[in-house]
């Protein structure tokens, strides 16, 4: 509870006596109760009925000079371009940049930050819990395809040798993996893509 000063509203917490600058709540406006022609403003029903059974007993209660700020809703739409994406976006952000951190994407023909930013991009939209689960899925999947795509350079590299291999003697998917590397030369990810 606490005494209601112009339109500044506050109410006392008890925590522990003495109390503290930090005990200090805003008080509902709407339990507002006189006494010896001073207002009392509480925070809810319980410690009004607590406080109309012994008035007397906090009616010479002393609040601190400085009274906390209120604290009225912020809406994030109302901060700066940096708050915002501070508030809203710094998790999923952080998450996507992690995942490219740790997979170091390398899509054939491209260069690794071009890569990495698309790899960004898709990680954000398929991990947008806003979207719906269909959005959600289809750019899993494209995630996925563009992962797979990246790993053809490691595949390739690991599984050519200088000199001619017939046929028989290369790995079974090997040639179906050199023609789909092959094919991606000119071609950059987007969000409609599809290989």
């Amino acid at each position: 509870m606490s005494i209601v000063s112009d339109t500044f509203c506050n109410a006392f917490r008890f925590i522990s006596s003495p109390y503290r600058y930090e005990a200090l709540i805003p008080g509902n406006t709407e339990l507002v109760v006189e006494y010896r022609e001073k207002l009392y403003c509480f925070e809810d029903l319980n410690k009004l009925h607590k406080f109309m059974r012994l008035p007397e007993k906090y009616y010479n209660l002393k609040l601190p000079h400085k009274l906390p700020h209120r604290k009225d809703p912020l809406m994030v739409t109302s901060l700066p371009m940096l708050g915002y994406m501070e508030q809203t976006l710094s998790t999923a952000i952080t998450k996507a940049m992690t995942a490219a951190g740790l997979f170091k994407p390398k899509f054939p023909f491209l260069s690794v930050s071009r890569s990495a930013l698309i790899y960004v991009a898709f990680h954000l939209k398929a991990y947008n819990p806003k979207s719906s689960d269909y959005v959600r899925k289809k750019y899993k999947r494209k995630l996925q395809q563009f992962e797979e795509h990246c790993e053809l350079i490691a595949y390739l590299g690991n599984n050519m040798s200088q000199r001619y291999r017939e046929p028989g003697e290369r790995p079974i998917d090997f040639d179906h993996k050199m023609v789909t590397f092959l094919n991606l030369e000119g071609i950059e990810p987007t969000p409609t893509w599809v290989a």
